[in-house]
């Protein structure tokens, strides 16, 4: 018990200390606050929309802010509600919307909608955007800048969440907080480095890297398909960057715990590669970081109290970046455990949904477990 306490406490302290920084919000990104006129005529908006209708005017209406000559593309994807037309009704110039074909056999849906709407793309950039990203005005040319100056293939931002409701506010930040523990920012824009890093939200990526790599036929069964790309295009020669930003905002909301368990459990399971082994040692790992300090915090011994203070202190240091960031009160980093037991039940939900044959789910679809 006395060893688990002292070996949980130091490993907050290994993770403040690595050099990639993986707690640190370093990596970030936002337009000038000095207006700039630019054209976006080589840049075409790719957004695959499901039953959108709640959200894509607010996200075609902030495109209309970006700039001259900007093309979009918006792909229907079998929706059962107005999201076409009142997709229609907010953008009146450049926009073109396909129907989508309804889904061939080992494919996801997000994907064989964005390889629809590639074959219909021109430019030599294109921008991937999911239908609930509203951008701040300035926010496409600054990514195409980033991309253009600093030679590279991929740029993608992780969007900000919604943080409005109770659940919202506790689960989002750690949201980010975890994926950047999982995918480590430093370690994927490191060109020599074989991880790819990326959110599928907001990806500006050149539109020949996206042939080069087969576009997105040779990831088409992937449920973690922005890491897939950006692995793809790593692979091939290319270069990828991703960072923060509080100028690409998600929209959706998450009001309740079962509505944000579900883009957990959609692919938590696919991140532990479906190993039950690896399932096991999450959870002895979550438990070793986030139980041990603080049972260790009531010992009876000084010196072990003293290890799991130490702990403690450098496991809430960990998530203050985070918090700080998206302007949240720091009093959220001591409830840190709670949140990650909330996130390793989900885990766990998103195992049992695969050992009952099922891999994914999300929008009305269910994507079978395959051998």
């Amino acid at each position: 018990m006395e060893f688990l306490v002292v070996i949980g406490s130091l490993l907050w302290v290994v993770l403040i200390l690595v050099p990639w920084r993986p707690c640190s919000t370093r990596e970030h990104l936002e337009p000038s606050d000095e207006p700039v006129v630019t054209s976006l005529s080589d840049v075409t908006v790719l957004i695959p929309a499901r039953n959108e209708a709640a959200l894509i005017e607010r996200t075609l209406s902030a495109l209309a802010n970006q700039g001259a000559d900007l093309q979009v593309i918006l792909v229907d994807d079998q929706s059962s509600d107005r999201t076409a037309s009142l997709a229609r009704s907010a953008l009146a110039t450049g926009l073109q919307i396909f129907e989508g074909a309804p889904l061939p056999s080992g494919w996801t849906g997000k994907l064989w909608a964005l390889e629809q709407g590639l074959r219909n793309t021109r430019t030599e950039l294109t921008l991937l955007l999911d239908a609930d990203i509203e951008l701040r005005p300035g926010m496409i040319g600054t990514l195409k800048r980033k991309l253009l100056d600093e030679q590279l293939d991929l740029v993608s931002i992780m969007a900000e969440l919604r943080m409005k409701t109770l659940w919202e506010k506790l689960l989002a930040p750690a949201f980010i907080y975890f994926f950047k523990l999982l995918y480590p920012f430093a370690v994927g824009n490191n060109p020599r480095s074989r991880l790819g890093v990326a959110a599928g939200g907001c990806i500006l990526v050149r539109s020949d890297a996206l042939k080069r790599t087969g576009a997105f036929l040779s990831i088409r069964s992937e449920i973690i398909d922005d890491c897939s790309l950006a692995s793809r295009i790593k692979k091939s020669g290319g270069r990828t960057w991703i960072g923060l930003s509080h100028s690409v905002r998600s929209q959706r909301p998450y009001a309740r715990l079962s509505s944000f368990s579900e883009i957990v459990e959609r692919t938590a399971f696919t991140q532990l590669r479906y190993s039950n082994w690896l399932l096991l040692s999450t959870t002895f790992a979550m438990l070793l970081v986030f139980v041990f300090p603080w049972a260790g915090f009531f010992s009876t011994s000084v010196a072990v109290r003293g290890f799991a203070l130490f702990g403690i202190g450098a496991m809430i240091s960990s998530y203050l970046p985070t918090l700080v960031y998206y302007r949240r009160s720091i009093l959220w980093a001591p409830v840190l455990p709670l949140v990650g037991g909330l996130y390793l039940l989900m885990t766990w939900s998103s195992a049992l949904r695969y050992w009952r044959g099922q891999r994914s789910a999300w929008k009305g679809r269910t994507y079978a477990r395959t051998r």
